[in-house]
């Protein structure tokens, strides 16, 4: 009996030691990837603010040329954020936005919305998300060029109605076999150009101009 209790304390203290080691490493594991995976975020990020905004287009450094904008949940910006802003010689030419789209089919679908000092959408990229791989994420240019016909895209252009996806009506294509993403990307975008549309103030005072939009 003394053997056999001897031998379930060792076996427990094996286990106890193995299971602090396993947890270490996992944690270790999990901060150097983070990092990583963090890294590779804003890599990918400020490839995709050139792509929107070509550098022929501006001559500031964008990366380093950004406005303080507030949070409005009506339009799912939950906390005050930072958007970038290309100028010309000074002149505002455009503005990015990081946008969470929370309801993509798999969830958050982190993009970036590139927009003029007229209210036009510059540009479109999806930066990160967990869609289906061959489905959702379509999203993606890299994957397909339905990005691409946000481009020009305004409030009136089409209306408000219009920006849906063609199942409920609207303008704008879906995937064959995967709506949800499609539609959760759309409604960003929209939700993007109708916070621009309530926040001219904001814009007028941090850019020293006003991003002009045909009201909804």
């Amino acid at each position: 009996m003394a053997a056999l209790g001897q031998s379930i304390r060792r076996s427990a203290i094996g286990l106890g030691l193995f299971a602090i080691f396993t947890g270490g490493t996992i944690a270790v594991t999990q901060s150097l990837t983070a990092e990583r995976i963090q890294d590779q975020m804003a890599r990918a990020e400020a490839r995709a603010l050139y792509e929107i905004i070509p550098q022929s287009h501006h001559n500031n450094d964008m990366l380093n040329d950004s406005v303080q904008l507030p949070a409005d949940e009506r339009f799912r910006f939950p906390e005050p954020f930072t958007a970038w802003v290309a100028r010309l010689d000074g002149a505002p030419v455009g503005l990015i936005f990081p946008v969470v789209a929370p309801d993509g089919y798999s969830g958050d679908i982190h993009l970036l919305v590139g927009v003029s000092p007229e209210g036009e959408v510059l540009g479109v990229r999806v930066t990160s998300h967990k869609e289906t791989p061959g489905l959702g994420d379509k999203v993606e240019l890299k994957k397909s060029d339905w990005v691409l016909d946000f481009n020009g895209r305004s409030l009136d252009n089409p209306t408000l109605d219009g920006w849906a996806v063609a199942k409920n009506g609207g303008a704008f294509d879906q995937f064959t076999g995967a709506t949800i993403t499609p539609k959760a990307v759309t409604g960003a975008v929209k939700n993007t150009l109708l916070y621009l549309n309530a926040h001219q103030a904001d814009l007028a005072a941090a850019l020293g101009t006003s991003i002009a939009q045909e009201s909804p």
